[in-house]
């Protein structure tokens, strides 16, 4: 009898994004008996998607090792336990179960005997455990959780048997110091089937029980040091129980009729596909379900293959058949006309953009893949007004080391500096794609807690202490940061700040800025690429087909952005070996890839070149000019410039909850007057209440037929749009830039007025506007808007106002602070002083025995500096490391 594919990969069926649909259920190896790479290979349709990158194989296996290594194993396991609120053990011990069903029970046998009476904590590796219901199945492989942990359970002060922690170990990326959550939630959703699957083990010693919390090992720092995250996995035990519940329905039902090889084509062609290309492009048998819906020729089967939202289906139907959109949004009637047409949609919007002016400064980066900030290369573009200025390039050999992301700080800080001396800010740079400006923000945010480390550290060697970690070991003194890479460090923290914000733009992102003019062809989780929209920017006057652009944009060895397609990452992987690479080729892939990078920026540059811009792009600029003279305050006084999100004041972040509202309320009112699409969708849309669309009905007088019941006699509005074109756009409106707001004048603003005229109301401005019977228009509240003025004519929406908090006063000096510390203490405190207090504050609680490891439960350093330690895991190797058939990118929690 062929295996039963139970467990390994295949259980991460119960996290799978992929779990809604029933092909995907159906084919799982429990019923076919072949994983679902192999199923697509035999289909015809083999998997181009999914495979993991060898350097991301390579890193997964680095830290699993690093799991299972006698390094971490006390940290990790008393860590777990600590945080459960358990008892401090007598003794912690680590033994490996073989990947063995047989091994698994003598280990936790003797493990629990270690907890009862021992008081001891085990953590144990490399266990196999039966798939739910599957004991007694001979044939069924088990699942293997990567760790688990036996620890004493006691009542009151008497031991009276042992818990089992079920654990797993995934190396996911920290992106601004922290983990996406839903990548946790992938994480402990696996655990929780161990844990499921451990309870119903009728193995299990006598008087062990599986605990209600899970423990999911990830890395610390970008150096895969493994911590301890615990969670409640009460929830995420009934959701893969019910998963569970539902592959052993399914295997029962082929029991009696098992499913042959030659049947698996009429087998999976009758299994109905829930598609849907933002998610399916992880799975397997994607191509295969992409092509059965590209072969049927339809409509419903084309609205499918885009990913439009079946909700909308109806009306879109009615669109393809008759050209009318009705209220359809306008970016989906964009969409479904570009894909048949083969033609780009350009949206009703002008440029705010800063890309290509100067004061910018074009970024490319190649990323690694081996390592969460690992940098195969980089290269940079000063923009200036007087001279085209050239790349400037590096390539490294080192990709993960603390000396690599120095020397990519300075690099940038160099021309960070050029800019503020050249008086052309405010300072932007232009990255072709959000992963890019992730990767430099968490690299600025691991060298700042670095510096602020070293400079703790050398207030211990002026008192003549030990420097010592959070947790008491001996640390090694770091590099400081050059002058040029800690303004780069600044600036790129500066973004960390803002990201929170609509109207602060210190980094742009091309892809972005693009996307928003640009509406192309295909499903729109393609248009997640730059040189896919380039390449529909600059389509030629014949059109476009949607598929062939889709297939050779995935199937390219290139991408414009910072992570490579899998086969060139494969080759620069190779390539860069330490000691069986080939330097040469691997200099020269790595130039390749960023000429590539550099030509598609460059092009989309370009493209938004040939864009108009909006009468408020230097409303804009003015938003960002006055954030950054803030930073400048902080990086001129060195106070508060190095601050990570994450350890900023509580007090500032609730701060920042008005700021925010303050931004998202201004970017709405600004984006209202320039975009006229997103403007008259918010109109149609039956939530807003502040927003309404209007056809004229007469001009003598302005008469009109408003659509919104709470658009009455009486209510002052404003003429936003009238025939798809922006009334601020044009020359009869002005703008003045104030210091709290952004005044318009020569606006058509009125009341409306109900004279009993069926056919609408009359609506008279002050300044009349160039109506013609027919048009459609969109009025906004003057109230919601902004104030207005006795003119008439005139209406202001108001500026936020910038953060001062935790920031340099305009009057404060570089004696300010030294003067007067108490009155300066938080705004221009000076990050050395600062550092000082804190090292002086550890060593005083360190010598009251209040600090690691001396305390019970152990204090967890929530900062997570990234300084790295001689036992720190390698992931440099030479070994050519092919990963398994079973594994996809969806089973690590990477993104698409």
């Amino acid at each position: 009898m062929a295996a039963l594919i139970s467990g390994g990969g295949s259980g991460a069926v119960a996290a799978s994004s992929h779990a809604q649909c029933e092909r995907f259920r159906r084919t799982d190896p429990l019923l076919t008996n072949v994983t679902r790479r192999g199923l697509a290979r035999s289909l015809g349709f083999p998997d181009t998607g999914g495979r993991i990158p060898e350097a991301r194989w390579v890193r997964a296996m680095a830290f699993e090792s690093a799991v299972d290594s006698d390094t971490f194993v006390s940290e990790l396991i008393t860590r777990a336990i600590g945080r459960l609120g358990l008892d401090r053990p007598e003794g912690v011990r680590k033994r490996s179960c073989a990947d063995s069903a047989t091994e698994t029970v003598t280990q936790l046998a003797q493990a629990h005997l270690k907890a009862a009476y021992a008081d001891e904590a085990t953590m144990l590796t490399k266990l196999a455990i039966p798939f739910l219901s599957l004991e007694d199945a001979d044939s069924a492989t088990s699942i293997k959780p990567d760790f688990a942990i036996v620890a004493p359970r006691k009542e009151g002060d008497v031991t009276v048997g042992s818990w089992l922690i079920m654990g797993d170990a995934k190396d996911y990326e920290r992106v601004r110091a922290r983990i996406d959550d839903g990548r946790m939630l992938k994480g402990f959703l696996q655990v929780a089937l161990g844990a499921e699957s451990a309870a119903a083990w009728s193995q299990l010693p006598d008087g062990m029980e599986v605990h209600r919390y899970g423990a999911l090992a990830v890395p610390r720092n970008v150096y895969l040091r493994p911590e301890a995250v615990v969670e409640d996995l009460a929830d995420h035990r009934r959701e893969v129980r019910t998963r569970a519940e539902e592959r052993l329905a399914a295997l029962a039902e082929v029991d009696d009729d098992p499913i042959e090889t030659d049947e698996l084509p009429a087998y999976v062609a009758h299994l109905e596909a829930t598609y849907d290309p933002t998610s399916c492009a992880s799975c397997n048998l994607f191509t295969y379900c992409r092509d059965e819906l590209r072969r049927q020729d339809t409509t419903e089967a084309l609205l499918l293959e885009l990913g439009m939202d079946r909700g909308l289906h109806p009306a879109l139907l009615h669109l393809a058949a008759t050209g009318e959109p009705g209220l359809l949004p306008t970016t989906e009637v964009a969409r479904l006309t570009a894909t048949t047409t083969g033609k780009p949609q350009w949206a009703g919007r002008r440029r705010t953009d800063a890309a290509g002016e100067p004061g910018t400064i074009n970024v490319v980066l190649v990323k690694s893949d081996s390592a969460a900030l690992g940098v195969h290369g980089i290269a940079v573009q000063r923009v200036t007004a007087h001279d085209e200025q050239p790349w400037r390039h590096e390539v490294f050999e080192r990709t993960n080391a603390t000396a690599t992301r120095h020397d990519v700080m300075h690099l940038l800080g160099a021309e960070i500096a050029a800019v503020m001396e050249s008086g052309e800010g405010p300072v932007h740079l232009v990255v072709p794609d959000g992963p890019t400006a992730d990767v430099l923000v968490t690299m600025a945010d691991s060298l700042a807690g670095v510096e602020l480390s070293r400079l703790r550290w050398q207030r211990d060697l002026d008192e003549g202490r030990p420097i010592l970690t959070f947790d008491g070991e001996e640390a090694t003194m770091p590099d400081p940061l050059s002058d040029t890479a800690r303004l780069a460090v600044s600036f790129l923290l500066e973004e960390d700040r803002a990201r929170a914000f609509h109207l602060r733009q210190p980094i742009v992102v091309l892809r972005t800025v693009l996307a928003e003019h640009l509406v192309p062809g295909g499903p729109a989780v393609d248009a997640g690429r730059l040189d896919y929209l380039v390449t529909w920017a600059e389509a030629p006057e014949d059109g476009l087909d949607h598929r062939a652009v889709s297939d050779s944009i995935a199937e390219s060895e290139r991408t414009a952005g910072a992570r490579m397609a899998r086969d060139t990452s494969d080759e620069v992987h190779r390539a860069g070996r330490p000691t069986r690479g080939d330097a040469v080729r691997y200099h020269d892939l790595v130039t390749s890839e960023l000429e590539y990078r550099i030509d598609i920026l460059l092009r989309a540059i370009a493209v938004l070149g040939g864009r108009p811009d909006s009468r408020l792009r230097p409303a804009y600029r003015a938003l960002e000019g006055a954030a950054q003279d803030v930073w400048c305050r902080r990086l001129a006084l060195q106070a508060s410039d190095l601050v990570r999100f994450s350890r900023t004041y509580r007090y500032w972040r609730n701060a920042q909850v008005d700021m925010i509202d303050a931004d998202r309320s201004c970017d709405e009112q600004l984006r209202t007057l320039l975009d006229s699409d997103w403007a008259a969708d918010r109109a149609a849309d039956a939530g807003v209440r502040h927003l309404t669309l209007a056809s004229v009905v007469s001009t003598s007088p302005v008469r009109l037929a408003v659509e919104s019941r709470r658009f009455i006699d009486g209510t002052k509005t404003v003429l936003l749009h009238r025939a798809g074109e922006a009334v601020i756009e044009g020359a009869a409106v002005s703008l003045t830039i104030q210091k709290g707001s952004f005044k318009f004048g020569g606006a058509s603003v009125g009341r409306l007025e109900d004279d009993g005229d069926a056919a609408g109301l009359l609506w008279s401005p002050g300044v009349p506007a160039p109506l013609a019977v027919g048009d459609r228009v969109v009025l906004a509240e003057a109230e919601w808007l902004g104030a207005t003025y006795r003119s008439g004519h005139e209406f202001a929406v108001k500026r936020p106002v910038v953060d001062g908090l935790a920031a340099p006063k305009s009057d404060c000096t570089a004696d300010s602070y030294a003067q007067d510390p108490q009155a300066h203490a938080w705004c221009c405190r000076p990050h050395a002083a600062a550092e000082a207090e804190w090292s002086d504050d550890i060593a005083e609680r360190r010598a009251k025995g209040q600090l690691n490891p001396e305390v019970w439960p152990p204090i967890i350093d929530e900062e997570r500096f990234d300084i790295q330690r001689e036992d720190d895991p390698d992931v440099e190797v030479d070994d050519f490391v092919v990963p398994p058939d079973w594994i996809s990118s969806d089973d690590l929690g990477e993104d698409q």
